[in-house]
């Protein structure tokens, strides 16, 4: 085997040797951040809100587009009422309310 002797100097060997200790201590200080459990519990409070607000947008999309479309079924392009729908909805819901209230009377007399 061929002698493959260190030709550095005792100084630049100790240089060395002091470089790579602040390396491995900013490595082990790393470590120890990621590890501890306030870091730990940040993180999984940082994915939750995150995946809370991703759930959220998607629901904010989906329930504006079924209002979007139940507008335009009351609503022409223009923005005025469609009598002919508005009309019977409206009778509707009045006489819903009507005998939900006739209903109540009842309950209470």
């Amino acid at each position: 085997m061929a002698d493959t002797a260190d030709t550095r100097t005792p100084a630049e060997i100790e240089a060395d040797i002091r470089r790579r200790r602040e390396v491995l201590a900013e490595t082990l200080d790393e470590i120890g951040m990621r590890v501890h459990p306030k870091t730990i519990v940040g993180d999984a409070k940082a994915k939750v809100v995150s995946n809370v607000d991703h759930t959220l947008g998607r629901a904010y999309v989906q329930v504006n587009r079924v209002v979007s479309d139940v507008r335009a079924q009351f609503v022409d392009e223009q923005g005025a009422p469609r009598l002919e729908r508005v009309v019977p909805v409206a009778l509707v819901a009045v006489g819903l309310v009507g005998l939900l209230a006739l209903g109540a009377r009842r309950r209470r007399g």
